[in-house]
C-alpha cells in the first residue's frame, strides 16, 4: 500500500484574512529547510511526500511518557534524573495532556508581529526546585556508538529545543535555556531477538538560544503573503528530485524553479529588511542536509 500526495484544500493561508494563521513547529522547520516546499503546502496545499509512520518510534514515545507519568504523579524524582544529577520531578500540570497534543492543540502563542498562531507538541517538561521549568524531548534511534548532538541534520533538533522553551516563555513560563533529549538507542549487539529490543538511554542536555526565531516569523509571514513561488532550496531532495524529473522530460515549470545559488537562508528577507537578516543569518541555524529517514522522530 503507498502513500499518494493529495492537494490539500483545508488549513490554507489566506493573505486577506485578519485572523491569526496557525502554524507548528513542524512548519516552522520546513520553512528553514526549503521555502519553496513551505509555500506549496501552506499555500498552494501540495504537501512534500510522506513515508509510513514509524510506528517502533511512536511506541517509545508512549512508553517514555507513562513512566514519567508514574513519577510525575507521585512528585519523585526518576532514576534517570539521579543518574545525571538533575535536580528536577516531572512537572505535574494540568494542562500537560492538551501540551502534548502535537497535532490538535500543543503549547501556543499568537506572535503578534506576524500574526502567526505558533504552536507544537512536547514530549515532557521537568521543573526545577526553583520553578524553572526544563523541556524535555523522547528521541529513539539504533546506531552504532555513543549519541550525540553532532551529525549535521540534527540542527533540527536543536531547533526544536529551542522553539519549545520560546513558546513556553511566551505564555508566561520561566524556562531554563538548557533542555534534555532522552535518546534510546536499540541494541543491536544481542545473539537473538528473543521477542524484545533492549535499548541504551542517555539523557543528552543542549543550550540554545531563542533571538532568531522572531525574525524567523516576520521571514514566514512575508514569504506566505506574496503571491509568486518562491526559489527552492540547493539542499533540497524533494526540489532536486523534481528538477531531475523536469531536465529528463523536457517539461520545465513556469515559474518557482530551484535556486542556483551557493545556499538559501532560512532568515533571507526582502531588501528593505536587509539588517535584520544579517543579524538573523548569524543566530538562526541553518539546515544543510536532510536526516536518515529512520531518524526523523
Amino acid at each position: 500500500m503507498g502513500f499518494p500526495t493529495k492537494k490539500r484544500q483545508w488549513y490554507l493561508f489566506d493573505p486577506k484574512s485578519k485572523d491569526p494563521y496557525k502554524l507548528s513547529r513542524t512548519k516552522i522547520e520546513l520553512f528553514t529547510q526549503c521555502r519553496r516546499c513551505f509555500y506549496l503546502d501552506q499555500r498552494l496545499g501540495v504537501p512534500r511526500p510522506k513515508g509510513p509512520p514509524f510506528a517502533l518510534n511512536s511506541a517509545v514515545d508512549t512508553l517514555l511518557k507513562k513512566e514519567f507519568d508514574i513519577h510525575r504523579a507521585k512528585g519523585s524524582t526518576h532514576p534517570l534524573m539521579k543518574a545525571y544529577k538533575i535536580d528536577a520531578v516531572p512537572f505535574d500540570h494540568e494542562r500537560m495532556d492538551e501540551w502534548r497534543d502535537a497535532l490538535k492543540r500543543g503549547v501556543s502563542t499568537v506572535h503578534k508581529p506576524s500574526n502567526l498562531l505558533v504552536r507544537g507538541g512536547i514530549d515532557d517538561v521537568w521543573v526545577a526546585p526553583n520553578g524553572e521549568l526544563i523541556i524535555v524531548d523522547y528521541k529513539a534511534t539504533s546506531k552504532e556508538g555513543p549519541i550525540t548532538l553532532d551529525d549535521e541534520w540534527k540542527i533540527q533538533y536543536k531547533r526544536q529545543m529551542e522553539i519549545y522553551p520560546w513558546l513556553f516563555r511566551e505564555n508566561g513560563f520561566q524556562v531554563s535555556d538548557t533542555g534534555y533529549f532522552v535518546y534510546v538507542n536499540g541494541k543491536t549487539d544481542r545473539k537473538s531477538f528473543d521477542g524484545k529490543l533492549e535499548f541504551d538511554v542517555a539523557v543528552i542536555p543542549y543550550t540554545g538560544a531563542t533571538d532568531w526565531i522572531d525574525d524567523v516569523l516576520v521571514e514566514i509571514r512575508a514569504c506566505l503573503m506574496q503571491s509568486e513561488i518562491p526559489a527552492g532550496s540547493p539542499d533540497c531532495e524533494f526540489c532536486s528530485y523534481v528538477e531531475l524529473v523536469q531536465t529528463e522530460t523536457g517539461v520545465v515549470a513556469a515559474d518557482g524553479a530551484r535556486s542556483t545559488s551557493a545556499s538559501t537562508s532560512p532568515t533571507d528577507l526582502p531588501e528593505k529588511s536587509a539588517p535584520k537578516v544579517k543579524k538573523a543569518a548569524a543566530k538562526s541555524p541553518k539546515t544543510k542536509t536532510l536526516p536518515p529517514m529512520d531518524s526523523l522522530f
